[in-house]
Formats: structure tokens, C-alpha cells, sequence
């Protein structure tokens, strides 16, 4: 049986016993059923602690008082009215133990000082789960928290990479009056180091290339020379500086692209690239729609 069916088997065997506060029935072991029962119960605990303490957040110095809830909710049996309050108190724990700090984890970072409004979210919660009209319809409040967690995530994570995209944008500033370099609408700056002749990709093209990614400071993060093997995918499927800069390519040439930060990974980390960083890539393209082999 899967760990989660103690709680099913559990409610089965109410009617079995009965027991008050934080005490254990004793068993009395007389029949076959009596002994199948005690077994199940006995199997049913094999890693139920563990899932306490790290799925439910419970601490075990307080067990005394999960075994008085444990008592009072397999007793409750077919009570609908406190099964409704046994579920309110457990996605109640669940809100304020996971999603709470899944999202402050996601917003704020490390900062444990700064959280979401309680009060606004279960205004909200409240008068979703009962149906009352709210402040927002459902599909504003999707489109809503969507958009405005990444924006607080954003300025958040700008207090602490700022830096970055200052250091960028000077970077990209001095770069531009270079006169072998040349720069787009969009910010992307590219320098031709070899003209092919051959097709330029479509950004739905499947293309051949090698490439080396370095931070402003000259670190290398990646390069598809150092694992000796071009990389082969779709002109789309990557970050929008190389979309752009391959479809201005014809195969054969070899470019160095200087790409601004919101052309690359923006306010996400990636790897060895902290949020907000312009990156400058050497691209070779070797082929387009290359054939399979």
C-alpha cells in the first residue's frame, strides 16, 4: 500500500475502537480480525513520521498532540461537520507551512523579513472558496499575480544585481563607438570576424554552430569548443539575442554578438550567469538545416 492509504484505512477502522485525548487504545488481540487489524495499523506507520516531519511540517517533541487529532478525527467518522474543520485546519497548516514560504521564497529570496499580506490573501482565499463576489474576477487574479510576481520579483532582484546591469549597460556603451562594431534596434551589437556566403536561417531553421559564452569580464560559462561537438538546434529555441543575431548570419560566418541583458536571461539566474548580466558570445555558423546523418 502506498504511504498516503493510512489515512483511508484509518477511517475504515473507527468503528473498531475508541479512544479520548492524547491516548492508544489497547489492543486485545482475540480474533483474526482483531489481529489483521492491529497488523494494518502497525504497516500503515512505516515512514509516516518521516512524511510528518518533512511533508507536514510537524515537530515530534509535540507528538502527544498529533495522536489527540489523530484520535478525534478517525472518531469524528462521518461527521461532514467536522470533517469540514479537520480540512480547513489542514490546508489551513499547508498554506502557512508551504505555500506561504514558497512564495516569499520566490519573491523575496533569502530575505526572511519580508512576506506577503496574510490578511489580503485570505480575504481573498475566503471569498474564492465560498463564492462570494471578490475584488477581482478569477481570470484577473491569475493574469494579476502572474504579471505582478514578476515584477516584485524583478525589483527585488534588482536590489541585489543592479550592479550588473549598470556594469552592462556602460559596457555596451563603450562597445558601440568601436568602429568594427555595430549595433541593432533592439541594443544587440554584433562584430563580423568572417563573412560566410552561405543561406541565412529563418528563426525556425535547425542550425549548426559553434560558440563560446563569456561574462563582460571575459569568463567563460560555456563552450561547445571545449566539449569538442557544434550544437544543433532550432534558431528559436534559445535565448532572443542569438534568435536575432542568427537570423542576420548567412553560413559560414563567424560573429562576435554582444548581447544587453534583456535580450538574454533577464532576472534569471542561469548557471554561472547572475540576473540581469550582458553576455558577448563568439558564434560560428556552420550550417543551416544541416542534414542527419
Amino acid at each position: 500500500m502506498k504511504k498516503l492509504m493510512f489515512v483511508a484505512v484509518m477511517a475504515i477502522m473507527a468503528a473498531g475502537f475508541t479512544a479520548c485525548g492524547n491516548s492508544a487504545p489497547r489492543a486485545s488481540l482475540k480474533t483474526d480480525l482483531d489481529t489483521l487489524s492491529y497488523a494494518i495499523g502497525m504497516a500503515q506507520t512505516q515512514g509516516l513520521k518521516e512524511y510528518l516531519v518533512g511533508s507536514m511540517g510537524v515537530d515530534t517533541a509535540y507528538m502527544a498532540d498529533f495522536i489527540k487529532g489523530l484520535n478525534e478525527g478517525v472518531n469524528a467518522g462521518e461527521n461532514k461537520k467536522k470533517a469540514a474543520y479537520y480540512a480547513g485546519i489542514q490546508i489551513g497548516q499547508q498554506i502557512s507551512t508551504r505555500m506561504f514560504k514558497g512564495i516569499n521564497h520566490e519573491l523575496f529570496g533569502e530575505d526572511s523579513t519580508k512576506t506577503i499580506s496574510t490578511k489580503n490573501f485570505m480575504a481573498a482565499f475566503i471569498s474564492a472558496v465560498t463564492g462570494k463576489k471578490g475584488l477581482m474576477t478569477m481570470e484577473e487574479a491569475q493574469e494579476t499575480a502572474q504579471r505582478m510576481m514578476q515584477e516584485v520579483k524583478a525589483r527585488e532582484l534588482e536590489k541585489t544585481y543592479g550592479e550588473n546591469k549598470a556594469k552592462g549597460e556602460k559596457f555596451l556603451a563603450d562597445n558601440a563607438k568601436k568602429e568594427d562594431v555595430k549595433t541593432l534596434e533592439s541594443g544587440l551589437q554584433y562584430k563580423v570576424i568572417k563573412e560566410g556566403t552561405g543561406a541565412i536561417p529563418s528563426d525556425t531553421s535547425l542550425v549548426k554552430v559553434n560558440y563560446e559564452g563569456r561574462l563582460i569580464d571575459g569568463t567563460v560559462f560555456d563552450s561547445s569548443y571545449e566539449r569538442g561537438e557544434p550544437a544543433v538546434f532550432r534558431a528559436n529555441q534559445v535565448i532572443k539575442g542569438w534568435t536575432e543575431a542568427l537570423c542576420k548570419m548567412p553560413a559560414g560566418s563567424v560573429w562576435e554578438v554582444y548581447i544587453p541583458q534583456d535580450l538574454a536571461y533577464g532576472e534569471r539566474q542561469q548557471n554561472k550567469i547572475d540576473p540581469f548580466s550582458a553576455l558577448v558570445f563568439k558564434i560560428e555558423l556552420l550550417e543551416v538545416n544541416p542534414k542527419k546523418k
